[in-house]
């Protein structure tokens, strides 16, 4: 399959397609570390909650739904990768393998974010740590840490600062990343910043064009937005 986007100095490959016809492709043993933000099956359970209310969740910001949310996500073709991890999993736990290390990433930053309908917190099932560690970084609507003023680029987008403190701390350099469902490229982003590389594969093409174009853009302060 012909790459959408190479960048062989970096490592870095982006692929639009369906993961499940990349996947194959790549031998478990060469990847570092596969993390990615795949769909929920969200709408799927809200359809299932809300019938005669409302008959399905819709991003707040007028978007269409996520690809691939409106039936159960199977998390299997993605546990033949020996390092996991996966967002959202608290929505399809019970189709994964019992695990203690969870990754919590508090979005209020310690508690100094505001009190909307917007989640406090979001997990991550791996199998990279034995225990629950968390991430604190303020990112609630327009409140954010970091990338504050930038617009969304994506309905489940998660900030890059999240995805490098990932990569940094469970990758060594010139680890390979995989990330089956890019999105605008987070995952991409820190890979970049951090020396890493990195396969991506995302089905809308818009948002291929939405992670290239970040990958263009000039490496900051790991504090800063990107």
């Amino acid at each position: 399959m012909t790459p959408y986007y190479v960048d062989a100095d970096a490592g870095i490959t982006i692929y639009h397609a369906r993961c499940e016809d990349v996947l194959p492709s790549i031998d478990p043993a060469d990847v570092g570390l596969l993390l990615t933000d795949p769909p929920y099956g969200i709408g799927y359970v809200v359809a299932r909650q809300l019938v005669g209310v409302g008959n399905r969740r819709v991003w707040m910001g007028g978007g269409d739904p996520v690809i691939g949310d409106d039936a159960p996500f199977d998390p299997t073709p993605l546990m033949v990768f020996p390092r996991v991890v996966l967002w959202g999993a608290n929505n399809y736990a019970d189709r994964l393998p019992s695990s203690a290390g969870w990754i919590v990433w508090d979005k209020t930053g310690g508690g100094r974010g505001p009190n909307n309908t917007f989640a406090d917190v979001e997990l991550a099932w791996s199998n990279v740590v034995s225990s629950p560690v968390i991430f604190r970084h303020l990112w609630k609507g327009l409140v954010r840490d970091s990338e504050a003023g930038q617009k969304v680029k994506h309905p489940t987008q998660k900030p890059v600062t999240l995805m490098r403190w990932i990569v940094d701390r469970w990758t060594e350099p010139g680890d390979l990343v995989l990330d089956p469902y890019m999105g605008s490229g987070p995952v991409a982003r820190a890979c970049a910043d951090l020396g890493r590389r990195y396969i991506g594969i995302e089905l809308v093409e818009a948002y291929c064009d939405v992670a290239v174009s970040r990958l263009s853009q000039q490496t900051l302060d790991f504090g800063g937005d990107a």
